[in-house]
């Protein structure tokens, strides 16, 4: 290599560690760009079915990223409210997790400037189905999938001796308020008969054994 060019490659190779330092400058002041959720909402989370609506008794995390003071876990009350730091009272109960995080973003948008939360369910203590009565234990138990009256009465260690398996009862509540009876024969499900009342529980249902 003569003179003109080793000249013309220490030049280049200048000008190339020049280039690579702005850049790198450029690159360390520039912000970090704002992920879409808050990194806390990937802390502990339940499986949460398609149909889940919340309810009380569930446990919550609400998560704005960037601001600790008004982030944690909440527990839905009885009254289907939970209590934000700053924001207050929010209904939470009868809606779905998408809703309830667009709702607490509205109402942050007073106090924060585009804030970013995340809602996500920690436990979920709302979807239960009830089963009293003459069975072997009377008890509330989780709804985690589809569960029928048969399934319901099995997991209550069945019925007793005196139960009256031809008038079980289904006590189900509506929106409005009444409540909508379902009758049940143990004894034709048990032989193959008249299937369709052996219907399948949704949350808050209870099965009565006389």
């Amino acid at each position: 290599m003569d003179r003109r060019h080793r000249i013309r490659f220490t030049l280049v190779a200048a000008l190339a560690t020049v280039l690579a330092i702005v850049h790198g400058t450029a690159s360390a002041q520039q912000p970090a760009p704002k992920p879409a959720t808050p990194p806390a909402a990937t802390g502990p989370q339940a499986e949460v079915p398609a149909d889940y609506v919340i309810g009380p008794e569930d446990v919550l995390g609400v998560v704005f990223w960037r601001e600790p003071d008004i982030s944690g876990d909440v527990t839905v009350r009885p009254d289907g409210q939970i209590t934000l730091p700053v924001i207050g009272e929010v209904q939470a109960a009868g809606v779905k997790p998408a809703a309830l995080q667009a709702t607490i973003a509205k109402a942050a948008g007073k106090y924060l400037t585009d804030p970013n939360v995340a809602v996500v369910v920690r436990t979920i203590n709302s979807r239960r189905i009830f089963v009293t009565g003459r069975v072997t234990t009377p008890s509330g138990h989780l709804l985690k999938g589809p569960l029928n009256v048969m399934q319901a009465i099995a997991l209550a260690g069945g019925l007793t001796e005196y139960a009256d398996s031809k008038n079980i009862t289904v006590l189900r509540s509506k929106p409005n308020g009444q409540t909508e009876r379902f009758r049940f024969n143990y004894n034709d499900v048990a032989r193959g008969k008249n299937l369709e009342q052996n219907i399948q529980l949704l949350p808050g249902d209870t099965v009565v054994v006389p």
